[in-house]
C-alpha cells in the first residue's frame, strides 16, 4: 500500500486560493490513479477530482470545474490541489486518495475506487 499525507490546507477569504499537496511514500507508482475527495460536518465524503496515472487524464466534480486544478510531480511523488476562487461551501476537510487501477473507462469517482488514503487536511472559507 500507499502511504498519504496531505497538507496546505488552512483558513482563506472567500475569493482565495489554497494548494494542497499529498506526498506518496511507501510502494508509489507514478502510474497510480489519484483522487481528492472532501468531507464536511454531517455529509458524506465527495468525488473533487481525479488523475488517471498512465494517461493523466483529468476529472472534476461540476461544483470546481473552472475553479480547481489537479497536478502531479511524479519525480517528488506528489499530487497537488490548487484551489482558485474559493466559496464557503469549499469548507471541508480534504483528502488524497491512490489506486493502482488506471482503466481509462473508470471514473474513479466513488470512494471505493481507491485503496489508499490520507488523513485529510482541513479548509475553511470564511466568508
Amino acid at each position: 500500500q500507499v502511504q498519504l499525507v496531505e497538507s496546505g490546507g488552512g483558513l482563506v477569504q472567500a475569493g482565495g486560493s489554497l494548494r494542497l499537496s499529498c506526498a506518496a511514500s511507501g510502494r508509489t507508482s507514478s502510474s497510480y490513479t489519484m483522487g481528492w475527495f472532501r468531507q464536511a460536518p454531517g455529509k458524506e465524503r465527495e468525488f473533487v477530482t481525479r488523475i488517471i496515472g498512465t494517461t493523466g487524464n483529468t476529472y472534476y466534480a461540476d461544483s470546481v470545474k473552472g475553479r480547481f486544478t489537479i497536478s502531479r510531480d511524479n519525480a517528488e511523488n506528489t499530487v497537488y490541489l490548487q484551489m482558485n476562487s474559493l466559496k464557503p461551501e469549499d469548507s471541508a476537510r480534504y483528502y488524497c486518495a491512490a489506486t493502482r487501477s488506471t482503466w481509462s473507462w473508470r471514473s474513479y469517482t466513488d470512494i471505493t475506487d481507491y485503496d489508499s488514503w490520507g488523513q485529510g487536511t482541513q479548509v475553511a472559507v470564511s466568508s
